[in-house]
This record gives structure tokens, sequence and C-alpha cells, in this order.
């Protein structure tokens, strides 16, 4: 699935304007489905410069750069094809160009050119090449002596410095081996699938299914809770589901953004180093209709949790596995970020292509364009009586995007074109906005007795 003809990309203004309307249309097609969805028809550089992707791209103490790639018209399309099958009237009020903005708006972030927004991820040469090296993690910097064989790295300066005497092949490898987020800067490729089916899973009859899905969330940080806040938003009664021993990241940020994708949800904490924790997590997902996570393959399989069987086991159930480069493969136990991916996709080559130097695009951009199609994905799977397991990848949902815009694109005449249209039209790169949250996420495990009484206990 996800291997639709490829769409024309943009060439021309007129050909611009209607990129979304394309871009959603093959979603769908890609599902099987017939609809008429109606994203904004603006330009896609002027839907970048309203939701603040433009703001965030380029060198700090430069103009903003423009993107050439159709990332903001790629989000309002995804949100477009979500909202034009049934019952998806109340996302009428979100705007999925500014999902793709909205925690930097928050964090007050700005564009760093060759460090991403956020601080943690770096373009970094090498001997022969240029990496993407994203070290968000405490356990990250730990591993570096490992990772380049050198003691004495200590700091991004050091690092730099240890990277340069050394081939990016060795790099790549040795990364993958330690589980470190790394990435060369390399062309897209000529075709990606947004998604993959791996198992069609059993259709309900209607009249076992429920009124609203139960959702059982695993994920944590962006993509993964977007998609559950896009589902509780059309109705879904979610549970977030986080261990004991290592809540979601997320928790440690800012709480306003937090309390943006998980305010409504049921939380639920379980001790998955036991027997009892793991045996309420399997039974939690049984009851599931949908459930999201973003797991390396044998992270789950390690407590016993196999996707494949679950699925197979009762009709009716949507599987949404989010991974950094694909569940299946070699690549199936590489980690990956929001950041790295996008540039693992081709966009930072794409912007040395179109100015001469790779810079990051946005703020960890791959995430929250994932978790829209993740969520279209899902729903749609909850729709037809059950999806099976549905896997994406943050780097193939970017690189769906640039593929769909076409490869071979002359991305600096596109740049230029894309630049010229917003002077002429007197449009000038907005910051940023950030939507606000009427009500606090639940604190973790708040929801224990309540749902573990509901859903786990013996009847």
């Amino acid at each position: 699935m996800g291997t639709a003809p490829a769409l024309a990309g943009p060439r021309t203004q007129a050909d611009a304007r209607c990129f979304a309307q394309h871009y959603a249309g093959g979603l769908l097609h890609d599902l099987g489905r017939r609809a008429t969805p109606a994203p904004p028809d603006d330009h896609p550089a002027v839907r970048a410069a309203d939701c603040g992707l433009h703001w965030l791209t380029g060198r700090a103490e430069a103009p903003p750069l423009v993107c050439p790639v159709p990332l903001a018209a790629a989000a309002d399309a995804a949100l477009a094809a979500l909202r034009s099958m049934p019952g998806a009237d109340a996302l009428h009020d979100i705007d999925g160009a500014a999902l793709l903005t909205e925690r930097a708006a928050l964090l007050g972030l700005r564009r760093s050119g060759a460090q991403s927004a956020a601080g943690a991820c770096r373009l970094l040469s090498c001997r022969d090449g240029l990496l993407a090296v994203h070290l968000a993690r405490d356990s990250d910097w730990t591993l570096l002596p490992a990772w380049l064989e050198a003691s004495e790295v200590t700091d991004w300066p050091s690092l730099a410095g240890a990277l340069v005497q050394q081939p990016q092949a060795r790099l790549l490898e040795r990364a993958q081996w330690l589980g470190l987020p790394v990435v060369a800067v390399a062309p897209p490729r000529a075709r990606c699938a947004w998604f993959q089916q791996l198992a069609a899973g059993g259709i309900a009859p209607v009249s076992a299914r429920r009124r609203r899905p139960l959702v059982v969330d695993l994920s944590s940080l962006w993509a993964g809770p977007l998609c559950s806040h896009l589902l509780q938003r059309l109705g879904a009664e979610v549970i977030k589901v986080e261990s004991t021993q290592r809540p979601d990241g997320a928790r440690q940020g800012h709480a306003a953004f937090f309390d943006r994708l998980h305010a409504g949800k049921a939380s639920v904490a379980l001790a998955l180093d036991s027997a009892e924790g793991r045996g309420q997590l399997l039974t939690l997902l049984r009851a599931a209709d949908i459930v999201i996570e973003a797991a390396r393959p044998r992270g789950l399989r390690q407590l016993g949790i196999h996707a494949e069987e679950l699925v197979a086991e009762r009709p009716g159930r949507t599987w949404i596995a989010i991974t950094g480069y694909g569940r299946e493969g070699e690549n199936a136990e590489r980690v990956a970020f929001g950041d790295d991916a996008a540039i693992g996709a081709g966009l930072g080559w794409i912007m040395a292509q179109a100015y001469g130097s790779a810079c990051f695009v946005g703020d960890a951009l791959a995430d929250p364009i994932t978790g829209l199609h993740a969520a279209l994905l899902a729903w749609d799977g909850w729709l037809r009586g059950g999806g099976g397991l549905r896997a994406l990848a943050l780097r193939d949902v970017v690189g769906h995007v640039i593929t769909a815009t076409g490869v071979d694109t002359p991305w600096r005449a596109q740049s230029r074109a894309w630049q010229a249209l917003l002077e002429r039209e007197g449009i000038a790169p907005q910051p940023p906005r950030w939507r606000h949250v009427c009500k606090p996420a639940a604190p973790l495990g708040a929801d224990n007795a309540r749902i573990l009484a509901q859903r786990v206990s013996p009847c």
C-alpha cells in the first residue's frame, strides 16, 4: 500500500496552488477511498510563510529561507483527507500547517541553520561527507567515546573535531550498532511510500463495533501523541500507557506542549519490568480497537508483545506502528527523531541544492507531519472495521512529500520562484503561533485504578 502513481510536482504556479488538493487525493487513493478533500488553496510558499515554517529555516543572522518542498501544504492536505472521512467534522478548527510549528511557538525557538531549532541535532562534517548527529538524551553523550573510539569527546566542538578525521560509512555503521540517531546528508530516494500494510487483520461486523473506538497509545514525544490527540478530537477514548521506569520524556519538557497533546486522555503507568505489569499491558492491548506505538520492533517483542499476533487475534483491530526508518529490513532498529529523520529523507541535501549549504527546515517536522498521516491511517482503519498492522516511518513520510513534488525538481529555481512570489504579493514570513490549552493533562498514572479495574481486573 502507499504506492499510487507519483503526483505531478508543482512545476508552474497554477500546479503549486493545486498541490494540496492533488496530495490529499493521492493519500485517499492509497487507502482505496474516493472523496473530495478541501485543503486551503493558497500557494505552498504562502502556507509555509504564514505558519512559521520559513521563519524557522536558515541561519539566525540571515533572513529566513524558503524551503522549495511543499511541506506545509502537505500537512494541510493530510488533515483535509482526514476531514473528508465520516465523523471527522470535529477537526474543523485545526490548521494542518500550524501543527508543524506550534512547539516552536511555545518554546520560542528560532532558526539556527546547521543546528536544529531545539539545539540537540547538528550538521557536522566527517572525512567524506556531512552527517546529522542528534544527541537529545544524556545517554547519547556517554556513547560518544565508543562511537568514535576516542575518550576526549565531551562537547560539540570536540565532537566536530573528532568527526572530520573519520569516514562516513564507518561512522554510520557504528552509530546504528550503538543506537545513536545519526544520518548522512544525502539526496532523496526516487520513490517513497508513506506507509506499509504489513498484516491485514480481520474486519469486525458492524454489530460488534463500539460507538467510539478505544485507543491505547504507547507512543511518546510528538508523532504518536499527535495522532492520538487527533483521534481523541474525533471522539475516541484514549488511554496513554507509560512505563513507570521510563515515562514519556516529553513530561520533562514544556508543560503546556505536553498538555496540548495529552489533555483529556486517561493516564496509566505500568511496571513493565514485572510479569504483572506486562500482563496488564497485554490485556489493555487486547481490549483496544486502535493501538499506537513508536518503539523499535524488538522493544515490544522483548516484553512478549507481538503486533502481528494481536492483529490476527481479533477482527477489528488497527495497529499503527511508527518508527524512524521502517519496521522491517536492515534499518528496522535504527533510532530517529524528527530533525534527523527529515535530513535522512533528503531535506538537508535539497536545501544545499537551493542555497549552497545544508540546513534544517522547521522544528523536528518529521514528527508532526507523520502524526497527521498516522491519524489518517488509524481513522481509516476504524471506519473499515479493522485496518490491520500499518507501519509509518518518519523518514518515509517526509520522503513521500518530496517524491510527490518530484525528486528531479530544479530546487534552486523553485526556491527563487517561490521567494519572488512572496515578495510580489507582499507576504513576509510570520513567526509560528500557538494554540492555547484549556486544561492540563492527567498526571502520570492518575487513572490506573479506574482503567485497570475496568479493563484488566477479572470479572
